[in-house]
């Protein structure tokens, strides 16, 4: 039984299924950041661990990381470049999520939208599920990675005439 359960939690379908979830997470939260970044610049200075020159340089560059990662992983291109920073994301957002709820700093966490309720533990749960995912991705993900499909030799590209 354990094996059988071991196969299933290691299987890249499992991995697969959560680089795509994970992939369209990241792309819906960085859509409303890209359309309002004034408004998740005031978020990530809530969180009061950036250096005040930081925050509008953060709030310009985190969502278009998001979004590209979040498609590149959804497309299958460069996977394993996009699962490693997204992973790395995911934790650096759970540590300041951890920040924010150890110190009862009453602030929204600013994944999504400005509206969002107020972080606490079940925020920070759902941040470690999605952290948990992430690796799980990273370490057991191997199916439709376009780039094992469009791999080619510059010997083999087409030359143009001279």
């Amino acid at each position: 039984m354990t094996a059988r359960l071991r196969t299933l939690a290691t299987h890249p379908g499992l991995a697969l299924a959560f680089r795509l979830y994970l992939g369209g997470l990241f792309i819906y939260a960085s859509i409303y950041k890209i359309q309002y970044p004034a408004e998740f610049a005031e978020s990530i200075a809530a969180y009061q661990l950036v250096p005040h020159f930081l925050v509008n340089p953060m709030a310009a560059v985190l969502p278009w990381l998001e979004l590209i990662c979040g498609a590149l992983a959804v497309i299958g291109l460069r996977v394993r470049a996009a699962l490693v920073v997204m992973t790395v994301l995911m934790a650096l957002f759970t540590l300041s999520l951890a920040w924010v709820v150890a110190l009862d700093i009453p602030i929204g966490c600013g994944c999504f939208t400005g509206q969002e309720a107020e972080a606490g533990p079940l925020t920070l749960l759902r941040d470690l599920a999605w952290l948990a995912m992430c690796l799980h991705a990273l370490a057991f993900d191997r199916l439709l990675h376009l780039e094992n499909r469009i791999s080619w030799k510059i010997s083999e590209l087409p030359c143009p005439p001279a």
